[in-house]
C-alpha cells in the first residue's frame, strides 16, 4: 500500500503532470512493452465501457451474465471502498491477496528496473490498469471487461486497440474540471473510446451528447446501437439485485454488450439453439442479472456490530443503512429516488396516511405530527438520517438541494443530517489491514460547517444560515450532540456549537457510528434509516466500520 500510495502524484484531480493525450498512452505502451504484455493485451477478448454514471454497474451485470454463460471473466473496475482487490474480480470475487501479491511485486520490479529521467514510474491509475492486464493475461480470462476510469480519450484504458465492443453508459457533468463543461465536451471524450469499424451501444442521451457520439461513430464506421433500458418481465419473477430504476438502463446496455460479445467471439451459435429468439432472454442472462453484486450502489446495511450484547441485538435491527456513492447531480437524483422508494417499502404505509408535499410547502415535514400517527399505526416510528460528506472538487450546493427536493417529491424527508470527515485520504492506498488513525487533533472541519450551512439554507432559507456557527472549538472534538438530538427538535440556542436543530458537524466517522449505535439502544420504538452519499471514499469508510 505504501508503494501504491507513492504513485499518487497529485492531490487534486486534474493536477500534476499534464501530458498530451498522444504522449500519454505512447507512455503506456512503453509500460506495456517492458512487461511484454503487447502483443498478449491484444489477444484479449474486451469489453470497454466509459461514461458519467453507471458504467462500474454496466461492466458487473456484463461480467456476471459472461460468468453465468461458462466462460472466465475478469474485471477491472474503480474506485475501490476498503481493499484495493475489489479493483481486480475474477471470476466474480475479488483477486486472492496471494495472487494480488506475486502480479503486484512483479510488474513493480520490472518496471522500477526500468525508470528513467524520461520514463518515471506510472502514475497511480496507469499501474492499476497495468496490473490489471497483466493479471487478465495470466490468469487466461475468456473475457475481460474493462471500466474506463476518468473520461475515455485520454483514459490510461485506451491503450486496448482492439476490443470486441465498446460501451457509453449515461452521460452528465461530472469530473469538469478535467473534461470540460459543456455536455459535447464531455461526450467527446467518452466517445473517443471507440475504434474504427468496432460495434458500440450506448443509452439514451440529451440531445447535446448524442450529437458527438454519432459523430464519432460516423468517423470511424462504427455500427452504434441506443438500447433501450431493461424490461423486467424478461426476468420471469426474478429481481435485478442492483436496486433502483436507474439500474435499467445500465442492465439494458449489459444485455446488449454481452449479446454482442457473444456474436462476436462465435460463441452465441455454439450456446443458444438455432430457433431461440434473439428477443427472449437466456436464462443464464436472468441469473447474471439477478445474482450481480456491486458493494456501496444501492446497498442496504442492517447494523450488526460485532461486539453486540444480547440487549443490543434485540436492537440491531432498528438501525439500517443506506449506501450509495452518488456524487454528480444525476447519480445524486437516482439515489434519492431509491432510498424514498425504499423507504416508503420498508414502511409499507397505507395510502391514506401518507402524503406528498407540494413544492411551494416547507421541505421540512412536522416530525412530531408525523411520528405519533405511525406510532399510533404500526409498531415502530421511522425517522431518516442523512450522512453526508463530498470531496470539494464537487457543488454541495447543487447535490444537497438535488438530494433534498427529490426526496420531498416523494414525501420523505430527513429528520436530522450529519456531516463528517471522511477516514479515507486521497493521498493514501488501503487495504482491508489498513488501520486507520483515531487522532483527532489535526482534523479540519472547515469543509463540513460549509456543508452544513448549505443544508440549513436549503431547508430553512438565508435567515437561519446567520445563525449558525462558523468556529468550532478544536479542543472539544469529541463533543457530541445528546442522544435527544436525533429524537427531538434541539433548540438553536444549544451550548455546542456543532450542532443545530436540524443538522450536526461530527468530528469523526468512527465516533457517529458508535453515538447512531448508542441512540438506537435507548430509544427501541424507532427505527433509523441512514442515508450515506456524496462520496464513495464515505461510503467505504462506513462499510469497514460495520466490518462488512
Amino acid at each position: 500500500m505504501e508503494k501504491l500510495s507513492s504513485l499518487i502524484t497529485r492531490q487534486q484531480r486534474g493536477g500534476g503532470e499534464k501530458l498530451p493525450v498522444a504522449d500519454k498512452l505512447e507512455r503506456m505502451m512503453t509500460y506495456l512493452k517492458i512487461l511484454d504484455l503487447e502483443e498478449d493485451m491484444n489477444r484479449l477478448k474486451i469489453i470497454h465501457v466509459a461514461g458519467t454514471k453507471g458504467k462500474g454497474s454496466t461492466c458487473i451485470f456484463c461480467e456476471a451474465i459472461l460468468r453465468e454463460c461458462g466462460f472466465r471473466t475478469g474485471v477491472f473496475t474503480s474506485p475501490h471502498l476498503i481493499d484495493v482487490r475489489e479493483r481486480f474480480r475474477i471470476d466474480g470475487m475479488d483477486i486472492s491477496e496471494d495472487k494480488f501479491l506475486h502480479y503486484f511485486w512483479d510488474c513493480w520490479t520490472q518496471l522500477q528496473e526500468n525508470v528513467t529521467e524520461k520514463l518515471p514510474m506510472p502514475q497511480l491509475f496507469q499501474f492499476l490498469t497495468i496490473l490489471a492486464l497483466r493479471i487478465f493475461i495470466s490468469e487466461k480470462v475468456d473475457a475481460a471487461v474493462i471500466e474506463v476510469g476518468l473520461g475515455g480519450k485520454g483514459d490510461s484504458t485506451n491503450v486496448i486497440k482492439e476490443p470486441i465492443v465498446c460501451g457509453i453508459t449515461s452521460l452528465g457533468m461530472d469530473h469538469t474540471e478535467v473534461l470540460g463543461d459543456t455536455l459535447r465536451q464531455i461526450a467527446s471524450h467518452k466517445a473517443g473510446i471507440f475504434k474504427p469499424k468496432v460495434p458500440a451501444f450506448t443509452v439514451q442521451q440529451p440531445s447535446e451528447a448524442m450529437d458527438v457520439i454519432l459523430e464519432r461513430a460516423d468517423e470511424l464506421m462504427v455500427p452504434l446501437q441506443v438500447t433501450e433500458p431493461f424490461d423486467c418481465k424478461k426476468l420471469k419473477g426474478s429481481k435485478l439485485r442492483l436496486s433502483g430504476d436507474h439500474q435499467l438502463f445500465n442492465a439494458g446496455l449489459a444485455v446488449s454488450l454481452s449479446r454482442c460479445w457473444l456474436q462476436r467471439t462465435g460463441n452465441w451459435e455454439k450456446l443458444f439453439p438455432d430457433d431461440f429468439q434473439e428477443s427472449d432472454l437466456p436464462n443464464e442472462f436472468i441469473k447474471g442479472l439477478s445474482n450481480a453484486y456491486f458493494s456501496g450502489r444501492a446497498q442496504i446495511v442492517y447494523d450488526t456490530p460485532s461486539n453486540a450484547d444480547t440487549a443490543s441485538e434485540n436492537c440491531v435491527e432498528n438501525l439500517i443503512f443506506y449506501l450509495d456513492g452518488a456524487h454528480s447531480p444525476e447519480s445524486m437524483e437516482a439515489c434519492a429516488k431509491w432510498f424514498s422508494d425504499e423507504v416508503r417499502r420498508h414502511k409499507i404505509l397505507p395510502v391514506s396516511s401518507y402524503s406528498v408535499k407540494t413544492t411551494e410547502e416547507p421541505l421540512v415535514n412536522d416530525s412530531t405530527q408525523h411520528e405519533n400517527k405511525t406510532l399510533g399505526e404500526f409498531e415502530k416510528s421511522f425517522k431518516q438520517i442523512l450522512l453526508f460528506n463530498c470531496l470539494n472538487v464537487r457543488d454541495p450546493g447543487i447535490l444537497l438541494p438535488q438530494l433534498v427536493n427529490t426526496c420531498a417529491s416523494s414525501g420523505i424527508y430527513f429528520s436530522k443530517a450529519l456531516f463528517v470527515p471522511s477516514m479515507s485520504k486521497y493521498s493514501r492506498v488501503t487495504s482491508g489491514r489498513s488501520v486507520f488513525s483515531s487522532d483527532l487533533s489535526g482534523i479540519d472541519l472547515s469543509w463540513q460547517f460549509n456543508l452544513q450551512r448549505i443544508w440549513e439554507k436549503t431547508l430553512h432559507g438565508d435567515e437561519m444560515t446567520n445563525l449558525l456557527e462558523k468556529d468550532f472549538d478544536m479542543h472539544n472534538k469529541e463533543i457530541l450532540p445528546p442522544h435527544e438530538f436525533l429524537y427531538e427538535n434541539v433548540s438553536s440556542n444549544c451550548t455546542s456549537r456543532n450542532y443545530f436543530a436540524s443538522s450536526a458537524v461530527m468530528p469523526s466517522l468512527p465516533l457517529t457510528i458508535k453515538w447512531l449505535r448508542d441512540c438506537v439502544k435507548g430509544h427501541p420504538s424507532t427505527r433509523i434509516q441512514v442515508l450515506v452519499t456524496g462520496s464513495l471514499h464515505l461510503v467505504g469508510d462506513v462499510l469497514k466500520l460495520l466490518k462488512r
